[in-house]
């Protein structure tokens, strides 16, 4: 369904369409969400299929690509880590998402990155299996750190451990990954016992280290049971806002669970929210579907999806209620999970919009403020200046329209210079309406302040963003921050407890944040790339030839053209290039 500027605004299907469209059509429509809905339809287009599961892959499909406001929309659609094992000579424990074609062995998934890499290094302190990179392992012709922390065996250089030696440490890291830990201790005391017995009391000592350290990491595992493979879903459901936690169960452990606040339009009761979210979670991005899932909600077609799923994944998926035991103790720990986070994620809100409304009185506006955004610039002594855009909504950070900008072409160290540059690269082309912000906030006192009226002097649009200056203070402490207003260079008097002020400072923040990040990141990139990279017409190997040729990079910048010419490979006009480069 589309509306009158052409975009798509609806995604339904239904086994009989003619009956599913036309019951939005009615005169008595009793749902004044539907009312909505049809009040904005301009056009349809139809899409027959042969199958029930081609409507939900088309139906899925057309979500992820057209986001319309009308469907509940899943926010995040990425792929779950995983612990990869790989399949070499001496196997390499690693971090891993997306695609699972390499040769090895797959555990997980795990809710977080932050879970995998916690897993790994818990995994270093217990078992010296090699988490390096493959060119970092094939270059070593000594052991590295790792080695001298006793956190790897250093299979990468000969006469340090034996080939059975390190299988048998990756023997026991990959039973640990499957659950099974107290066959590894048992295998890890009759080691220790036998390596008593045989008087080499240095080894009996590294296995019962291992063992003391393995029972510490079980005794955090506060979560087993006896299914294998298992997702549960629980969800909870308040005002215009729906939490679904997914708990993840393999080998008989949960790895983690997260909670999901997918976008949920007007027009959607509980039933639809939780269907579409959970059709969307299984076939967007690389999701591993269990054979097993736990929901807390009905299915109106279950048999339909499960069929989808079945064929997604390669085997047979079971759908459960929770009735049994062990499922239902999941369930009730995924269903207050949900509800916690649900909670506070609208106490949440309530506080974002109480410091809106307060800085709306504050301000003395007439309309709501929908949309606020932020400028700050961070650069060391004026080099590799980036400059940032934070934006808030009423919900919060609006994490996807943050922007960066790397500023170039000024005198180093003009903070106004590069205002003007961020403002003019953020605002030249404003096509949507919604995207011009209600108020705009620019971190920095009256000069910066001047740089953004003087841009917005010409603004061809209706709609004009309020302009605030945020200047630090002499103390620059939290609490004492000046508001400057546009146009007069009023201060703006407001309580250091204030929430309207709270709500400044944390986009103020946000703002710095991002700014020194990027900046972090381009100054870190400058220190890792040579000089000579951005030479036209000098490759790896034409550099390489140089730095040999004149003893680094500090003979060739002393070097002249003719000495430069008499490096082989490189012409007249090349070294004069080259000279110029380096000098200018």
């Amino acid at each position: 369904m589309y509306n009158s500027q052409e975009e798509v605004i609806y995604v339904g299907k239904a086994k009989n369409l003619k009956k599913r469209v036309s019951s939005y059509f009615r005169s008595n429509l009793d749902n004044a969400k539907t009312r909505s809905l049809v009040s904005q339809i301009a056009n349809m287009d139809v899409t027959v299929v042969n199958s029930e599961t081609e409507a939900f892959l088309l139906e899925n499909n057309f979500i992820k690509k057209y986001k319309p406001r009308y469907n509940v929309v899943m926010r995040d659609d990425k792929s779950y880590p995983f612990i990869f094992l790989s399949d070499h000579e001496h196997p390499r424990l690693s971090f891993h998402r997306g695609p699972q074609k390499k040769k090895g062995e797959y555990f997980g998934p795990y809710p977080s990155a932050w879970s995998v890499r916690e897993s790994l290094r818990s995994m270093q302190r217990i078992f010296p299996v090699r988490q390096c990179e493959d060119s970092y392992y094939r270059a070593r012709s000594r052991p590295c750190l790792q080695y001298q922390m006793q956190r790897c065996s250093a299979p990468c250089v000969e006469g340090y451990v034996s080939d059975e030696e390190y299988k048998e440490q990756v023997n026991f890291a990959r039973l640990f990954l499957k659950g099974k830990n107290q066959q590894v201790i048992g295998g890890l005391v009759e080691k220790m016992e036998a390596a008593s017995e045989a008087l080499n009391f240095e080894a009996a000592a590294r296995y019962r280290d291992q063992i003391n350290a393995l029972r510490k990491v079980q005794e955090r595992q506060w979560v087993a049971g006896t299914q294998d493979e298992m997702d549960v879903f629980g969800f909870a459901f308040k005002g215009n806002m729906a939490c679904i936690q997914v708990m993840f169960i393999r080998e008989g452990q949960l790895l983690g669970s997260k909670a999901y606040f997918p976008k949920v339009p007007n027009t959607a009761d509980e039933q639809e929210v939780f269907e579409s979210f959970f059709l969307q979670f299984y076939l967007a991005g690389n999701k591993v579907i269990p054979k097993q899932i736990v929901l807390s909600n009905t299915l109106t077609d279950e048999d339909a999806i499960a069929d989808v799923l079945a064929s997604e994944a390669g085997h047979k998926v079971q759908f459960f209620k929770g009735a049994r035991e062990e499922k239902r103790k999941y369930l009730q720990l995924a269903q207050s999970n949900a509800q916690t986070a649900l909670d506070a994620q609208y106490s949440q809100q309530k506080s974002v919009f109480a410091r809106y409304l307060d800085l709306e009185a504050a301000l003395e506006v007439d309309t709501p403020i929908q949309r606020m955004e932020c400028f700050d610039i961070s650069h060391t002594s004026g080099q590799q200046t980036v400059a940032s855009c934070v934006v808030f909504n009423r919900e919060g950070p609006h994490k996807s329209d943050y922007r960066r900008y790397n500023i170039e072409g000024i005198t180093p160290g003009d903070d106004y210079a590069a205002m003007a540059q961020a403002l003019k690269r953020r605002y030249k082309s404003v096509k949507e309406v919604q995207k011009i912000p209600d108020l705009l906030l620019i971190d920095g006192g009256k000069g910066q302040l001047a740089q953004a009226e003087a841009f917005f002097e010409d603004w061809p649009h209706d709609k004009k963003p309020m302009l605030l200056g945020v200047a630090k203070g002499t103390t620059r402490k939290p609490g004492l921050e000046t508001l400057i207003l546009a146009g007069s260079h009023q201060v703006l008097p407001m309580d250091s407890h204030s929430p309207g002020l709270h709500l400044i400072q944390h986009i103020r923040d946000e703002s710095h944040r991002f700014a020194i990040t990027g900046h972090r990141n381009r100054r870190q990139k400058v220190k890792t790339t040579s000089s000579l990279e951005s030479i036209p017409g000098i490759g790896a190997k034409r550099r390489q030839t140089l730095l040999k040729f004149m003893g680094g990079l500090q003979g060739l910048k002393k070097a002249s053209k003719d000495e430069i010419s008499n490096v082989p490979g490189i012409s007249p006009e090349l070294a004069e290039t080259i000279y110029d480069h380096l000098h200018q």
